[in-house]
């Protein structure tokens, strides 16, 4: 019993002890991203990316996120992501491609934070053999205030 009243005892003071870090206002903060799906008889893929960052008086906390996915009703699909990061800057690459047969589906985002900078793009493109490819594209920029 003293046993469980001094280890009750302990941690209450170390609860006390610790205090919880102060939340700080960014002096700049901004978001981007993109997106998309293409589909093409049977076949689909979608990947996505987003980035944020918020500028303190301590410096610039950044964070990224990209993701994909593919589906084919008969054929093979794919999907990949790859986050890089270093002392610089963040970068995210997904890429996702649904096939069958002659039909196929793709999709890749790529999305960066570097040096205040925010930027998110957006390709797709699908194909039915002997008929015109659909392609589209979305971009995202956001240069954040020194």
């Amino acid at each position: 019993m003293y046993r469980t009243s001094l280890l009750a005892s302990a941690a209450s003071l170390a609860l006390l002890l610790i205090s919880p870090a102060q939340a700080q206002e960014c002096d700049a903060a901004g978001t981007v991203g993109t997106g998309g799906s293409a589909a093409a008889d049977g076949t689909s893929a979608s990947t996505l990316g987003t980035a944020g960052a918020c500028v303190t008086n301590d410096g610039t906390t950044s964070s990224i996120a990209s993701g994909g996915s593919a589906a084919a009703a008969d054929g093979k699909t794919q999907s990949r992501t790859k986050i890089n990061e270093n002392t610089n800057q963040l970068k995210a690459q997904s890429k996702a491609q649904a096939m069958d047969q002659g039909t196929f589906s793709k999709s890749q985002s790529k999305t960066r934070v570097k040096d205040g900078e925010l930027q998110s793009r957006t390709r797709t493109m699908s194909h039915v053999p002997g008929e015109k490819p659909s392609m589209d594209r979305t971009e995202s920029n956001l240069l954040l205030p020194e």
